[in-house]
């Protein structure tokens, strides 16, 4: 298979960056660690951000509306499934090992500095962090219901979820190419999404999307087949109204997306609405890139630089957060106490403002000298070709 470059919409992007973000914002909004230390929450404690972990689902929308956009738009008839999810793994697991290991020696240095008795901590060895769950994370297994709890680096329970909707993707494709027909990977993307929200909601009953290692891969299975499916609605879109209306149809679906995460803190069954919501706002940036305002926003040299190091912002900082608990309480209530008498919130604030530009500062590493070279050393290793041909189908380019 060739794989094509794929359409880079540079406004996607930033909002991948803007969400990654975001997500970092809620943890260190929500952590019981800041919220027992701190008199007083950090001064842009909203609501919004409290109900950040829903962006998640706006990844797995993007992630399925860029598989259509690289492996079915472009050149259906010569997906390789190999070739597709060595792809899939160079790009998501040399990260997703480092930061593992990471882990790793962080809490091995955990023991033996309590064992020395040099940090009192309890418990002193590893309860959900433990060899079998190790073990899956390497498998990237840890999130597809072995174990019923998040285990080392958190969030890459969705990477787990994720690679293997990889999988699925290109079962179906290669299902359509043997019915020799797309419309057979369409009416399955559509009946796997629909299928999914069906049978969280009525079968399993639950009260919000917030799934994780409890089914999460169905709450993956309805973002990314939703966004596979608004790539087709895009593409048949024929007529296209005047700049200034696109701008305006663009930005209330910003507004409806922002209002809709807001909500999921008092009303959590509006969640399940989350994902077709993404889709529309996520369908118009690519629907409409000439419109004005916020395609000419979301290019910005500072969101293009955060969008390139969304997964790195998204996989590093919960070890981040993590270090940054270990200060809080070194620092002590007395301190903290005494800042947040200066101006409430001062030390909550100050501590969110410090930890996301440490997860800045590390996310730009670990892009440079993991990501990439991880992927390339990757695919070298299982053979895949280096290049890309040119797509003539677009003329942006859009990575996953």
């Amino acid at each position: 298979m060739v794989h094509r470059e794929k359409a880079h919409v540079q406004p996607l992007d930033s909002i991948r960056g803007i969400a990654a973000t975001s997500v970092v914002i809620h943890h260190l909004l929500l952590m019981p660690t800041f919220l027992a230390a701190f008199p007083h929450n950090a001064w842009i404690n909203c609501s919004f951000f409290r109900s950040a972990w829903l962006l998640v689902d706006l990844f797995f929308v993007l992630s399925g509306m860029v598989m259509a956009l690289s492996y079915i738009e472009n050149d259906f008839t010569r997906f390789s499934l190999r070739e597709f999810m060595i792809r899939r793994l160079a790009r998501v697991y040399p990260l997703h090992i480092v930061m593992l290991l990471a882990n790793l020696v962080f809490r091995l240095l955990r023991i033996g500095l309590v064992m020395a008795g040099v940090v009192v901590a309890a418990p002193t060895v590893f309860e959900v962090n433990n060899a079998y769950s190790f073990g899956l994370n390497v498998l990237l297994l840890h999130s597809m219901g072995f174990i019923d709890y998040l285990s080392w680096n958190a969030p890459s329970w969705s990477i787990s979820v994720e690679f293997y909707t990889y999988f699925v993707f290109g079962l179906i494709v290669l299902f359509a190419l043997r019915m020799g027909s797309l419309s057979w990977f369409y009416v399955l993307s559509g009946l796997i999404a629909v299928g999914s929200l069906v049978f969280i909601i009525f079968v399993l009953e639950k009260r919000s999307l917030e799934l994780q290692t409890d089914f999460g891969l169905l709450r993956c299975f309805v973002g990314f087949f939703l966004g596979v499916l608004m790539v087709k609605i895009v593409d048949r879109l024929r007529a296209k109204p005047g700049a200034a209306v696109q701008g305006v149809l663009q930005f209330v679906a910003m507004i409806a997306s922002i209002v809709l995460v807001s909500l999921a803190e008092t009303n959590p069954a509006a969640t399940f609405l989350a994902p077709v919501m993404f889709a529309i706002f996520l369908g118009s940036l690519l629907s409409f890139p000439d419109a004005l305002l916020m395609p000419r926003i979301l290019v910005a040299k500072p969101l293009i630089w955060l969008g390139r190091r969304s997964y790195s912002i998204y996989m590093v900082h919960a070890l981040v957060v993590l270090l940054a608990e270990y200060f809080v309480r070194g620092v002590g209530a007395g301190r903290i106490a005494a800042l947040d008498s200066i101006w409430a919130g001062l030390p909550a604030t100050l501590n969110l403002v410090v930890s996301l530009a440490a997860v800045l500062a590390v996310s730009h590493l670990t892009y440079l000298y993991v990501e990439i070279p991880g992927g390339r050393f990757l695919r070298n290793a299982f053979g895949s070709p280096p290049d890309f041909a040119p797509s003539p189908a677009r003329s942006a380019r859009l990575s996953n």
